[in-house]
């Protein structure tokens, strides 16, 4: 059987850079793939100028998101998820004095960013609101053109772009949640079960098994960090960092020197209901933190959305038996076909969605993972992920100065408790009861979407972005 529309763990779950998946790592890898574009069709070693159009939420948000310094990235050649994120401001601002770019890290171009990448507030183009258009001339007056669309989780598209058929012979085709349940039965598998017997159609099954741990432990590695780092945060809105502190006041002087130690440091400290309420809430503050210092982040489903997969994932794993490498693995499979289900259904863009659609969908997914690693049948399972989301359905994307700061930290810390309400809602209830099936929410979902007004759609045209008056700089 042929499935068309296949998304891998590794689609859902990608390592990049923040603070954004649509407004950075879309326009990064958008910009890698323009590249590649002119590689194809003439060389680059033609080039001798380029011009960036950025349009609708990438040009409103694009400074505050850090768009800019993204494509600056991608053209240079730079890998996302290799990237040592500790040169940016370094390479940035280079290319800001000298006005030329090392592109593709082969040859140097003249480049002003002033002047050659431009923000178009006023302007959108109809497929999507997140366009983004390359423009390139060579020496012999050869010119190549393309515009891209990030469509939400680091995900791009081509203008005209057709839909990509896989052609991979999968055992079990999956659409809807239905779908996903059907296959449950009639296998007498568990959802985790019926993705890896997907995943090992297109990889071996050591090959899924370590890329989905060495997800997990970029996770663990960008909460240490968050846990461990003071300071404000960049853009203007000198936003403090705060999971350092609550590390540092939970652990009560707590000797460790590396993050194994450090996690058992905090097993040791018999945390009590407050105290690992606490825990979880520090957690998700360092994944975000990080993110909006353009650190290392895994994209689950988003960049904005990112701390809230991780913090539960580590309460799972500290505090509630999730000490094996396979519950690890079960957890993120699990979550990630919640989301794959999702992203088909409705979307995972905030710009096209809302915050429903990050937050929304990260806890759908986190509480999908905690229910079936606690026990969960899938219908538990499901019932999980339907009861997170039905309690962010309508939610804003409304960043203040575009900035994925504020309310964007702190909402990772609801999203992440509510998907453990949902988890042990889904568990304790009685599922013959249930009223609103996953499918059904994700259809209200994208019907909000829909009726949603567009200055809450990671504009920054309305909600708190117009209530919190700021004066932020321009780069």
């Amino acid at each position: 059987m042929v499935n068309r529309e296949f998304i891998s763990v590794f689609d859902i779950l990608k390592i990049g850079v923040g603070p954004s998946s649509s407004h950075t790592l879309g326009p990064w890898r958008a910009a890698e793939r323009f590249l590649k574009f002119i590689s194809a069709n003439g060389g680059l070693h033609l080039i001798e100028k380029i011009q960036v159009l950025l349009y609708g939420s990438l040009a409103k948000t694009g400074k505050g998101h850090g768009t800019d310094i993204a494509v600056l990235m991608g053209l240079s050649g730079f890998d996302p998820v290799t990237f040592d994120t500790s040169t940016l401001s370094q390479h940035v601002q280079k290319i800001n004095q000298e006005k030329s770019l090392n592109l593709n890290g082969t040859q140097f171009i003249a480049f002003d960013p002033e002047n050659d990448l431009k923000f178009l507030k006023q302007e959108s183009l109809p497929f999507h609101p997140n366009g983004i258009r390359f423009m390139a001339q060579g020496r012999n007056g050869q010119q190549w053109d393309q515009v891209y669309f990030s469509i939400g989780g680091g995900f791009v598209v081509a203008e005209h772009e057709p839909p990509v058929s896989l052609n991979i012979k999968i055992p079990y085709v999956i659409n809807l949640a239905d779908d996903l349940l059907v296959n449950c039965n009639l296998a007498r598998k568990s959802i985790a079960e019926i993705v890896m017997a997907n995943e090992v159609a297109i990889r071996p099954a050591p090959d899924v098994e370590a890329g989905v741990l060495n997800i997990w432990h970029t996770m663990r590695a960008c909460i240490y960090r968050g846990c461990h780092r003071e300071g404000i945060l960049p853009g203007g809105l000198n936003v403090t960092r705060r999971a350092s502190r609550m590390n540092a006041q939970m652990l009560k002087g707590k000797t460790y020197n590396e993050e194994l130690s450090w996690m058992r440091a905090i097993q040791s400290s018999a945390p009590d209901f407050t105290l690992t309420m606490n825990w979880i809430s520090c957690f998700a503050l360092a994944v975000n933190e990080e993110n909006a210092s353009f650190g290392r982040v895994v994209t689950a489903p988003t960049n904005g959305a990112a701390g809230v997969i991780p913090s539960v994932l580590m309460y799972y794993h500290l505090f509630a038996g999730g000490s094996k490498d396979q519950d690890i693995i079960n957890f993120l499979l699990t979550a990630s076909e919640i989301g794959s289900l999702f992203k088909k259904g409705s979307t995972i863009s905030a710009a096209m969605g809302g915050c429903q659609a990050e937050i929304g969908v990260s806890s759908a997914m986190a509480a999908a993972g905690l229910t079936a690693c606690l026990g969960g049948d899938p219908v538990q399972v499901l019932q999980a992920a339907e009861i997170a989301m039905e309690h962010h359905l309508g939610m804003t994307c409304d960043p203040i100065g575009g900035l994925v700061q504020i309310p964007c930290i702190e909402r990772n810390t609801m999203g992440a408790i509510k998907a453990i309400t949902a988890a042990q809602l889904s568990l304790k209830g009685n599922t013959d009861l249930m009223k609103v099936s996953l499918d059904a929410v994700i259809k209200t979902m994208w019907e909000t979407a829909q009726d949603m007004n567009s200055k809450y759609k990671e504009t920054s045209d309305g909600g708190l972005a117009r209530q919190i008056s700021i004066n932020l700089p321009e780069c």
